[in-house]
Order: C-alpha cells, then structure tokens, then sequence
C-alpha cells in the first residue's frame, strides 16, 4: 500500500504542470506554448466563452523601468458588457473587480497565466444573488485557461 501511495504521489508531482493551481484567491496555470501562441490561445477562448475582450494591457514597460528584463507581460481585459453595467449598477463595490482578468507572462520557454479566484469574491461579496455570478466566472476562467493550457 505504501509502495502504491509513493508512485501515486510521484506521479502527481512529476504532472504538476499539466493543472491548473488553486490557492484561495488566485487560479495559475502553465502553458507549454511560447507567448505569442498563448495569447492567441487566451484571446480565442475568451471569446468561444462569450465574452468581449475589452483590452490588453501592456505591464512589461513599467518593468523594464524597474530594472526587470521582460518584453512579454500583459493583462488581458475582458467582460460581458451588459452584465458589467447591470452588476456595477447594482453592486458598486464590485466595480474595482470590473471586468475580469487575466495576466499573461512568459517565463522560459512557457507561459504563465493567472487571475483572480471568483470563488474569493462570495468571501468579500454576501449577497446571495452574487453566488451564481461568481460560480459560473470561475467555470468560465476554468474553460479559457484549460483551452490555453490543452491548446483545444
């Protein structure tokens, strides 16, 4: 049994790479494919999800100021438009989270991406009617970073 235990855990180690890590407020995973590929990847699958993109941001010149040597840095913004105006109308507090996103950054030769926990919001946002807002964010981010991550 033992035996079986320790090839079990070897095996989730060495495949590390090939999940998604969730903390409590951040979901990262690690693309195989080179930086360009991957944002193609991402901007795909954002938009087979059915959301908008709203804008990418470059974060790599405020790096490079600082002394840090990356060319390939970006958030990527993205929302369903009417759902963004409905919930900010609704819930003001929301709006700092507005629209969603995603970091994108090479590391080597692969790619990072990471983004927010929807399900940290239910812990800052009570209201029960956010509940499925926030389920069906972190269903969606979980779609988009799979297709990025399986290239499908």
């Amino acid at each position: 049994m033992k035996k079986l235990l320790s090839i079990l855990v070897l095996s989730i180690c060495c495949n590390v790479s090939a999940y998604a890590v969730i903390t409590g407020e951040m979901i990262m995973i690690r693309s195989p494919e080179p930086f360009p590929e991957a944002m193609s990847l991402l901007q795909q699958a954002i938009t087979k999800q059915g959301y908008q993109l709203s804008r990418v941001q470059r974060v790599d010149v405020g790096l490079s100021a600082k002394g840090y040597k990356t060319d390939k840095y970006r958030v990527v913004f993205f929302g369903k438009g009417q759902q963004i105006k409905e919930l900010s109308r609704k819930f003001p507090e929301l709006i700092p989270y507005l629209p969603l996103k995603i970091a994108i950054f090479a590391e080597d030769n692969n790619t990072i991406l990471i983004t927010a926990n929807p399900e940290a919001f239910r812990d800052m946002f009570r209201q029960p009617e956010l509940t499925p807002v926030f389920e069906q964010w972190k269903s969606d981010l979980s779609e988009i970073l799979n297709a990025v991550q399986t290239h499908e």
